[in-house]
């Protein structure tokens, strides 16, 4: 036998491992399980180096760690406010959002995500306008600024970004900054140099083993947030880089939502950034009243901070979504990136269009993940024949993950509808009990729709045979992009 044959049986008989270890073993949603026999099975040698890679199971360990998170009495405080909801004396500020308490009860039994009622909720839909606004409170800090993004450029914006944190971390405000890994890979080691040299701390998220080659390409923080002086936060979508001001030719102006919060929501925020960043770095943080400073917010907004992720058991951003989809009466308007649910979700928006509700999605007009996006078409076809209306945003592109719903509550994050974000990602969303703030992101819909074109089921039927070829394969695959 040469070595040749001798190495491929051991992939072969390796497949065949990995596939009982997937079946027995791994406790996979039923259609992963498919997907990664197929790869495995049909793609003997290849299929083994990309389940090493897109495989890993992250076994709903616990990774998050703070010893001091009692100091702040999240659990007490989340305890409080679900016998509140049970005894129907709950205090929402907003009369016409009582009937989402059921909604409130389940993220905070699942996730410990308290209400907060005082905060204040700026809008930005538009990178110039959000990273104006974050340096100026950066400029204004004066203990810290804590800051986590999953992709960070080394370029104009980046590089300005870095020059700032360094003069802050220059006049004694403790800079800490966490990248994932993956996210960031081409970020050059050189960087951070001047800002930890200042007195900053850096920390990447799952970083690789080897230089420049990260095998863990799931399981990434997708989380953006933004913590001045722990009194003001920022999260959404908007990324570190050029393009999120519209500088890149391939995408053009970029269009995303991103909210700014004053008020006691901030707290969570600022405990999801110590979590994340004790996983991540050798110098752990330790509870600080600083952090967690007396916020006299003028705000009016009811606020819960809710993050997810692979070692949750719980799919609690998800199962929110749903929940706020089941509770529609009138309409649902949604943003995404990605449009790739599993049944549950695919299931909850068909029930709601078959009850008469407004059912609207809005998704880029142009890929920048090419599997995904014929994924994400597929998807469409489904809505289209159920009754949904479909947007194809035509001004750039579209990274907003926004759900409205009646014009009542609302959510805006970094948890796009699919399965990455749902299953894989660490993820982290803002939902919103507010008339008057889902009344606004209703407008900026609207305003959205004046700027696509809507893909009707007739024109989707008509769709050349290459289109469909493309949806089949990426459908098939779907549950493991």
């Amino acid at each position: 036998m040469t070595i040749i044959t001798i190495l491929l049986a051991f992939f072969f008989i390796l497949n065949f491992i990995l596939s009982g270890a997937v079946i027995f073993l791994e406790r996979r949603n039923i259609g992963a399980t498919w997907a990664w026999l197929l790869v495995l099975l049909f793609i003997p040698v290849a299929g083994f180096i990309i389940y090493l890679v897109f495989g890993q199971n992250l076994s709903r360990r616990r990774i998050f760690y703070w010893k001091d998170q009692e100091k702040i009495g999240i659990k007490e405080i989340a305890h409080r406010q679900i016998e509140l909801l049970r005894n129907n004396s709950f205090p929402f500020h907003d009369e016409r959002t009582v009937q989402y308490k059921e909604l409130v009860y389940m993220l905070l039994v699942n996730d410990d995500a308290i209400m907060s009622h005082d905060n204040e909720v700026e809008i930005f839909i538009d990178g110039e306008d959000k990273f104006r606004s974050l340096f100026e409170d950066i400029k204004r800090a004066n203990d810290h600024i804590h800051l986590v993004y999953y992709i960070v450029r080394n370029d104009s914006l980046g590089q300005k970004l870095v020059e700032l944190l360094t003069e802050k971390a220059k006049e004694g405000v403790k800079v800490r900054f966490l990248y994932d890994d993956m996210g960031s890979r081409k970020l050059p080691r050189k960087f951070f140099k001047e800002l930890i040299e200042a007195g900053g701390e850096v920390a990447a998220f799952f970083p690789a083993k080897i230089p420049m080659l990260n095998l863990r390409v799931n399981f990434r923080n997708h989380r953006k947030l933004a913590i001045i002086d722990g009194s003001i936060g920022y999260i959404g979508g908007f990324n570190i880089g050029d393009e999120y001001l519209g500088l890149d030719k391939k995408f053009g102006y970029w269009r995303d939502t991103h909210l700014k919060i004053t008020g006691k929501a901030v707290y969570a925020m600022q405990t999801r950034f110590v979590l994340d960043w004790n996983q991540a770095s050798a110098k752990e943080i330790c509870y600080k009243e600083s952090f967690f400073p007396d916020i006299q917010s003028v705000g009016y907004t009811d606020v819960q901070i809710v993050s997810s992720g692979p070692d949750s058991e719980w799919e609690q951003i998800k199962n929110g979504y749903i929940k706020m989809i089941n509770e529609a009466k009138k309409y649902i308007y949604m943003q995404t990136p990605y449009f790739i649910p599993d049944d549950s979700l695919l299931n909850a928006l068909k029930i709601a269009i078959l009850s008469g509700v407004d059912v609207r999605l809005m998704i880029p007009n142009k890929p920048d993940h090419m599997f995904v996006y014929w994924a994400t078409y597929s998807n469409v076809g489904e809505l289209l024949k159920t009754g949904a209306k479909v947007y194809i945003y035509e001004n750039g592109f579209i990274h907003a993950k926004m759900l409205v719903v009646d014009g009542k509550i609302a959510t805006v994050g970094t948890a796009n509808i699919d399965n990455r974000s749902f299953r894989l990602n660490f993820e982290v969303n803002a939902f919103l009990y507010s008339h008057h703030l889902s009344k606004r992101l209703e407008l900026i819909y609207k305003a959205d729709m004046e700027k696509s074109r809507e893909l009707t089921l007739e024109d989707y039927l008509q769709r050349p045979k290459s289109i469909r070829f493309k949806e089949s394969v990426s459908r098939l695959l779907s549950p493991i992009l």
